[in-house]
């Protein structure tokens, strides 16, 4: 809380960015154990705080009477590109192999860590612990 949720958000995306990054230096290790564990560690931490921040702020989002509803919708529409673009995923793996997907899907974490900063920008108050909140009148 003390650090806001677009700045955990942005964290989450640099790290699983970066994780991609290691397991396209695993896929040039061969058969190294350790470093499996290490890599799917890290990946699991940072996939961890990814989620825990984008589940906050897609909960931010919803408006208190029908948030149920609009946190499905949105959580639906979030996995919605990535599972059908992962059918594809094998695909690329059998023409370039796994150090070049690797580093393919690191890359696609440049717009979105471009598009969180956008929405940090564009909705600060609202997402950030560390700017003032706004008075709720009951009526």
């Amino acid at each position: 809380m003390r650090l806001g949720v677009m700045r955990i958000l942005m964290l989450g995306a640099v790290l699983s960015a970066m994780t991609n990054l290691l397991f396209a230096w695993l896929a040039t290790r061969g058969h190294d154990l350790t470093a499996l564990v290490w890599v799917i560690s890290a990946d699991n931490l940072a996939s961890g705080i990814a989620s825990a921040a984008f589940i906050a702020y897609l909960s931010s989002l919803t408006n208190v009477n029908y948030s149920a509803t609009q946190y499905a919708l949105f959580s639906s529409m979030m996995l919605l590109a990535p599972k059908w673009l992962a059918g594809f995923s094998g695909v690329y793996v059998d023409a370039h192999g796994y150090e070049a997907f690797f580093n393919s899907t690191a890359l696609l974490g440049a717009p979105v860590l471009l598009l969180v900063w956008l929405a940090s920008r564009i909705l600060p108050a609202a997402h950030d612990t560390h700017a003032p909140e706004a008075t709720v009148t009951h009526e």
